[in-house]
């Protein structure tokens, strides 16, 4: 499907993008558009890859200009751009606004304008029943979605998007702090050791991505089943597999914004969620503004159901989570015995 075409990843420079790349960038695709701020990052990239099917563009998703000239000839956009640290956003929530939401009404506009074929957005489970300014602002992003998606009759542009839990070994995630704390002989910095997280692989989210890119239809939200472990678990579990079981912990207390558990789908939208085996498609609602279907028409009893979240999904034990960090190659060399810190995590 990707034979011969041009894909554009905004926040190309982050980790889903570098995954993107070393999945895609030797196949038959034609070129792929790293579309970022930082080019730092995008420089490190280039000489990383080395490959002329590569191709960067300064720009910011705030700005629709930088986003229409990356977008000529632009056939399918994975949009990853985005404020994605919780406290960041909680003390600056305009700039999360401005990125997440009015940035995502950019970049749909602009390959709407252009005429690209799919565009598959990431989102999270911060965006259900959201608490902080990270998930409010992501839950915003997916009501853009939806609501363009709506007005796509006579184009070609299918727009969908994807949502999931804590992507392990992620930029600016916990397992490469913990692992730096250890190596450096400080204690761990743990917030809540009963707080429990969805976990999936970088590999699970280009996964993911794919299948929302080839099942999706205009609105849609794809959810991958994950298992979820405590960070208490997710602690021994890296402690464990770097052989300092003894490791000295402090408990620190939550951080501005941060939940017990996490969900990936509403009780709402459970109750509309089409089960695909490994996924969940929750379709969009295209009731228009005939306000008697809202209030005449009522939902039907929604009771039967629960929302899927991390306290009730699959839950890893200590060595069950041991299993899921091995296939990280980092960790597998940290286990063999190479306590380096891994580069670009």
């Amino acid at each position: 499907m990707f034979k011969n075409k041009v894909l554009l990843i905004t926040g190309g420079t982050g980790s889903f993008g570098n995954a993107v790349l070393k999945r895609f960038l030797d196949t038959d695709i034609k070129e792929i558009r790293i579309f970022s701020r930082d080019e730092k990052k995008q420089d490190d990239m280039r000489k990383a890859f080395n490959n002329d099917k590569l191709k960067f563009y300064i720009g910011d998703v705030r700005d629709p200009q930088s986003i229409s000239t990356a977008m000529r000839g632009v056939d399918y956009v994975f949009h990853a751009a985005a404020l994605k640290q919780v406290p960041s956003c909680e003390f600056y929530p305009l700039e999360a606004v401005k990125t997440n939401v009015l940035g995502t009404e950019n970049v749909l506009e602009s390959a709407i304008f252009h005429g690209v074929s799919r565009v598959v957005c990431l989102s999270t489970d911060k965006a259900v029943y959201p608490i902080n300014a990270m998930g409010i602002s992501k839950a915003m992003m997916e009501k853009v979605i939806v609501a363009k998606s709506r007005n796509l009759a006579g184009t070609n542009t299918v727009i969908c998007g994807t949502r999931y839990g804590n992507v392990m070994a992620s930029r600016g995630s916990v397992i490469p702090l913990f692992i730096r704390q250890i190596i450096e002989g400080m204690p761990l910095t743990l917030t809540d050791p009963s707080m429990t997280r969805f976990m999936m692989t970088l590999d699970d989210a280009v996964d993911l991505v794919l299948h929302a890119f080839t099942y999706g239809v205009n609105g849609d939200i794809f959810v991958q089943k994950a298992p979820a472990a405590t960070i208490e678990v997710l602690t021994k579990a890296i402690l464990e597999l770097m052989k300092k079981p003894d490791h000295k912990v402090n408990v620190i207390g939550t951080r501005h914004g941060e939940k017990l558990f996490e969900a990936l789908c509403s009780r709402e939208e459970m109750f509309v969620a089409q089960d695909q085996g490994e996924y969940y498609r929750v379709p969009a609602d295209n009731r228009d503004l005939n306000y008697s279907k809202y209030f005449e028409e009522g939902e039907q009893d929604l009771s039967a159901v629960e929302d899927y979240n991390s306290h009730n999904t699959e839950r890893l034990d200590v060595e069950g989570m041991k299993t899921l960090l091995r296939k990280l190659d980092f960790m597998r060399d940290i286990e063999s015995g190479n306590l380096t810190v891994p580069e670009g995590v």
